[in-house]
């Protein structure tokens, strides 16, 4: 493993305060002397991401920072990237805008086809990461539970990355062979990521994994000169000795794979034609035979088939159980897995392999799919385990397994601003929306910001058309919404062209609301886990950046959550104001500025780049791709909503203004139900 350069170097505008500095050192001291789990208890923002940064610099070793969602992992990504901007900081989340995974519903003989938009950005970040871990030891890569999926293996993938440098001789043919080998095609007319072309002696290359392109110059097929360069432009930004083209896709298979697997899926195909006989069912041998040797044939003659990660298990060479190559093999052995809000992650990553074993084993069982598919999955949870030696689980909340496995808990409750956990109330759930907008007017006046936690999607859109009747500039939050959008809304109540948003738990972990100073939690005495102890003090941290931070609990019944959750909060509040006492520390507001969530590289992905189509609402524009509009209309046609689909094809058409509210007749439909 090579690079440049060896350390992890720190850049920040202040210096650990409060409890970090002790944070710090504990933590650090764990892993020198080899804790295999430490678990760091740090409230909401006392700044855990800034003290594993500092963690990261002192040990300094390749980290991996796995956290739970899309949303969260942008926020990591771009602070990480603010610590260390002279490091490796990557991003490793699924590429896929929209996927809609193959399922049979035996019940309706219902068949569903996979389906999937890629989204191209995202994967070239992918394919960075995975460069910069073969490079260089001075890796952080941010990622979500994706990475624990099947990714290829990686000793194939290095076996064909393409080294070269000035002075070697190539024939032009051989050396374009061999950027058609690592997944690159010819394109003289436009250079796009992945492609490559011919200009006289020179060849020019745009990387899948860079914004920057390489061009190699020859004279009398021997390699001249190497530069990289501006694809835009066309002018040289560096000069190169040496360069490398690593391969344009992480799925790379030997060059006999096919040869070699095709045999080995014949014959589970005889068994398993056999099998269904045995036991009657004719029609679902005749479906397993017909499908199986379409997809071989298909093999044989173009390299390619639908659903060609199915037989990743033969073409990989791997045996029966044997788990798939993933982005944790791409790490080396002494690398730092950091996870993020771990008491929803790890429960995450455990329960991966379940849900997708269930849908392939119907798959299995009507016919669809070689039993071979079970194989082409993620990381069960003692695999996952297997992968790194040292790991530090990071919450304000941490599950039971987190801290009954962890050498130490190490506390973090003093914040360097000396912000106080929020003071708590407890009032009658039988009144709480009269009494909710009393207390969000007084709010709006100060100039203030609130959110509101109900329990359902329904509730939360229902209370946000009520309140925004009652003209407060409110909006509602909730997983139908992608990432793009949550974004904008969390920036618009940042700037206040929002007041109020309303959502269930989608507010809970991550999200840094500094200007926030009311969180009110609707029918708080439902236990579930949407109002459990851990739920109850994550939603809490959310009033736990502003000075004037207060909760309220809307509740009838005081449940043993509540009685938890409160007695936590008072616990914290005691230490940090005894602490604020004997320092003699004023409270001040948490200054940050008001930025996009989602880092710009990454709203480039998540937005649109052609064909864009912008919708209005009240606060903020949303921005919707030639092909997510697509996508939208056919998922309105399979929910027979074709009012709402004719208006989205209308709007493809052009035959109406890009301003046309799109989310409008989903929410008239909505309400009529």
């Amino acid at each position: 493993m090579t690079g440049k350069r060896k350390c992890f170097i720190l850049h920040s505008e202040w210096s650990p305060a409060g409890d970090q500095p002790k944070a710090i050192e504990k933590l650090t001291a764990g892993v020198m002397r080899g804790d295999r789990y430490q678990t760091f208890l740090g409230v909401t923002g006392s700044g855990k991401t800034y003290t594993m940064a500092n963690v990261i610099t002192q040990v300094n070793r390749p980290s991996l920072v796995l956290a739970h969602n899309k949303t969260l992992a942008a926020q990591l990504y771009s602070e990480f990237k603010s610590f260390f901007p002279e490091n490796a900081v990557h991003y490793f989340v699924s590429y896929y805008d929209y996927y809609q995974p193959e399922a049979y519903i035996p019940s309706s003989d219902t068949y569903i086809e996979k389906d999937a938009s890629v989204n191209e950005r995202i994967e070239r970040l992918r394919l960075a990461a995975t460069k910069a871990l073969i490079e260089r030891r001075d890796v952080v890569v941010v990622a979500s539970v994706s990475c624990i999926y099947g990714l290829g293996e990686r000793v194939n993938y290095e076996d064909v990355i393409f080294r070269f440098s000035v002075g070697e001789s190539y024939e032009l043919r051989n050396f374009m062979s061999k950027l058609i080998a690592n997944y690159y095609t010819r394109n003289d007319v436009t250079l796009l990521p992945g492609t490559f072309r011919a200009r006289g002696d020179a060849i020019e290359i745009f990387p899948a994994y860079s914004e920057s392109g390489i061009r190699i110059s020859f004279y009398d097929e021997q390699i001249d000169r190497i530069d990289n360069f501006d694809p835009v432009n066309g002018r040289s930004v560096e000069r190169l000795d040496e360069a490398s083209i690593f391969p344009a896709k992480h799925y790379v298979t030997q060059d006999d794979a096919i040869e070699k697997a095709a045999p080995l899926i014949e014959s589970e195909l005889e068994s398993a034609v056999k099998e269904y006989e045995s036991k009657g069912k004719l029609l679902e041998a005749q479906r397993i035979a017909m499908r199986t040797r379409y997809d071989l044939e298909m093999l044989r003659e173009v390299g390619y088939c639908s659903g060609i990660e199915n037989y990743s298990r033969h073409l990989d060479g791997r045996n029966a159980g044997e788990p798939p190559g993933t982005l944790l093999d791409f790490f080396p052995e002494d690398f730092l897995m950091i996870v993020d809000e771990s008491h929803i992650t790890l429960p995450q990553v455990r329960g991966m392999l379940n849900g997708d074993r269930a849908r392939k084993t119907v798959l299995v069982e009507n016919g669809f799919r070689l039993a071979s598919c079970l194989d082409n999955r993620p990381l069960d949870w003692n695999e996952f385990l297997s992968h790194f030696k040292q790991a530090v689980f990071i919450s304000a909340t941490p599950g039971d397994w987190e801290i009954e496995n962890s050498a130490q808990l190490v506390e973090q409750i003093i914040r360097p601003t000396g912000v106080v956990d929020p003071e708590v109330e407890i009032l009658p759930a039988s009144t709480q929306v009269d009494d909710l907008v009393d207390k969000l007017r007084a709010i709006c006046e100060r100039g203030e910001r609130a959110l509101v936690i109900t329990l359902t999607k329904k509730s939360s859109e229902d209370l946000s058309d009520y309140l925004s009747e009652l003209h407060f500039r409110v909006k509602y939050i909730h997983s139908e919404l992608n990432a793009f959008e949550r974004a904008e809304l969390i920036r618009d109540l940042r700037s206040g062209n929002i007041q109020v948003l309303v959502g269930i738990n989608l507010l809970r972990e991550g999200m840094d609301l500094p200007e926030v100073s009311l969180v009110a939690i609707l029918d708080a005495d439902r236990e579930g886990y949407l109002r459990s102890k851990r739920s109850l003090i994550q939603i809490m941290g959310r009033a736990a950046r502003n000075t004037s931070g207060k909760v309220i609990l809307y509740a009838d019944n005081i449940t043993g959550s509540i009685e938890f959750s409160v007695d936590e909060t008072n616990r914290r509040r005691k230490l940090q104001m005894e602490y604020n006492t004997i320092h003699g520390i004023i409270p001040e507001n948490i200054k940050k500025k008001v930025v996009n969530l989602l880092p710009e590289e990454l709203l480039a992905a998540y937005s649109t780049d052609s064909g864009a189509i912008r919708e209005k609402t009240s606060s903020s524009e949303i921005s919707y791709s030639q092909q997510e509009l697509e996508r939208m209309m056919w998922e309105a046609v399979e929910k027979l909503d074709f009012e709402r689909a004719a208006q989205i094809r209308d709007i493809i058409a052009g035959k109406l203004p890009n301003t046309s509210d799109v989310g409008a007749v989903r929410l008239r439909k909505r309400k009529r139900r």
